[in-house]
């Protein structure tokens, strides 16, 4: 993928991934590295690198049709209980890895699926094993993700007393004909119903999720969903555009021949940028291409575990088909349901395929992700790699001024136009080494 093939802005929203979250892309993982992995989670940690948890509940009520994750709509409470037991162990057996043992966690982040799905009783057993098997003393952030219907009072209230800080509300649109489209579980009521209990428990942070694009959308419509999220008054919104990767219910549809239903780029960065003026009027900043926040009592919240690993942090990824990292490699859990379950009954960590990185690779990979805040800090590069990113980097840097995206490029920063930061993703492939480019990112 270059800047020649993603633009003019009116390019349709196709099949393939466009939202970029690791280098290099997927697709060069595999198998034959594993023993790299494991190598790096047995020797010593290096040394100030700070390290999160990411834990993976898979378990929706319904499967959007937009998603693209590994969820399961068909298991009863017991399977639930099996692989949230199987989820302890593993934390458990990171637990005793030379480059884990006695490193405290910094971020922890419950992802899913929809974690608010599962019952309190079977969390706080999960949780009393991860904080029994890892140093959970200084950890600054737990997010967990929630869908607005799986919530009750009893619920948001439990969480708050597990010590979660960042509340995410997947929210996504305020249109039950919109929500229902896309298959949504949740209808708008349960939005409104949810809001009161989280604002008792007084999180430091609640962040509301909205997707730009989502089929049957219209300027009207989502206009009044930019209203309703301003008037929400979250600390924080994020906004993603919608894309279509290989594996979701509406791609299907397309390679079998039928039309794409969802916006074309140019009018879900319009909606997108549309958003994002609102949003600064009512007193939010842009913190990334995805992220606004809310300064309060002139304190703007945070977000450590982006920025954690937008900066080069490990992180165990705990659960079927997750992604970690760990001394510069990647690592990925098999994506099999049977294979994770039994092979952490052996006793083993259920690692699928892996990838040892190279320190220009490393390099490439935090420049690309901080490129998504908007702005790089240079000396941030040349102080951790002792390089130059704007030499290293010369061809792609000028293809981006010449094509409008960058607002200002000097000796201590580069920074995005607007224009730029709404298709950043688009834009990051001109960073990637050549053998990269081009290929499919999953």
């Amino acid at each position: 993928m270059t800047l020649t093939d993603t633009t003019p802005d009116t390019k349709k929203t196709e099949v393939g991934s466009v939202f970029v979250s690791n280098y290099p892309p997927y697709s060069f993982w595999n198998a034959d590295t594993l023993d790299r992995a494991r190598e790096a989670l047995a020797a010593p940690a290096r040394a100030g690198t700070p390290l999160g948890l990411y834990l993976h509940v898979p378990f929706c009520r319904r499967r959007c049709k937009f998603c693209y994750f590994k969820v399961y709509i068909d298991k009863n409470a017991s399977q639930v209980q099996d692989y949230l037991d199987a989820l302890a162990r593993e934390a458990e057996l990171y637990a005793a890895q030379g480059a884990v043992q006695g490193r405290p966690l910094r971020f922890v982040y419950f992802g899913g699926g929809t974690p608010s799905y599962v019952a309190v009783k079977h969390l706080e057993e999960l949780l009393g094993r991860v904080k029994a098997a890892l140093p959970w003393d200084e950890v600054e952030e737990v997010t967990f993700e929630c869908e607005p219907g799986t919530l009750t009072e009893s619920k948001v209230a439990a969480y708050r007393e597990l010590g979660v800080t960042r509340l995410s509300l997947g929210v996504e649109h305020f249109d039950d004909e919109v929500l229902s489209e896309n298959g949504r579980a949740h209808v708008s009521t349960e939005i409104y119903r949810c809001l009161p209990w989280i604002r008792a428990q007084g999180f430091p942070q609640l962040n509301v999720d909205l997707i730009a694009g989502m089929v049957g959308d219209t300027w009207e419509k989502w206009r009044t969903a930019v209203a309703k999220t301003i008037e929400i008054d979250p600390d924080s919104v994020t906004i993603y555009q919608m894309e279509l990767p290989y594996n979701t219910i509406y791609s299907q549809g397309i390679l079998e021949g039928g039309d794409s239903p969802v916006a074309d780029w140019e009018t879900k960065r319009a909606w997108n940028d549309y958003a994002i003026d609102e949003l600064k009027a009512a007193g939010y900043e842009v913190s990334s291409a995805y992220t606004l926040l809310k300064r309060r009592d002139a304190k703007a919240p945070r977000f450590l575990y982006r920025d954690s690993l937008w900066h080069g942090a490990d992180m165990l990824g705990t659960g079927v088909a997750s992604f970690g990292h760990m001394s510069g490699v990647h690592v990925q859990n098999v994506s099999s349901w049977s294979e994770y379950l039994e092979t952490l009954d052996a006793g083993e960590l259920p690692l699928g395929r892996a990838f040892e990185t190279t320190r220009r690779e490393r390099l490439t990979r935090e420049l690309i992700l901080q490129m998504k805040l908007g702005q790089l800090d240079l000396d941030y590069f040349r102080d951790k790699y002792e390089v130059d990113p704007l030499e290293t980097f010369e061809g792609a840097f000028a293809r981006l001024e010449e094509q409008g995206f960058l607002a200002e490029m000097n000796g201590e920063r580069v920074r995005l136009t607007r224009r730029g930061l709404l298709q950043v993703d688009a834009l990051l492939p001109e960073f990637y080494d050549e053998k990269y480019r081009n290929a499919r990112y999953t």
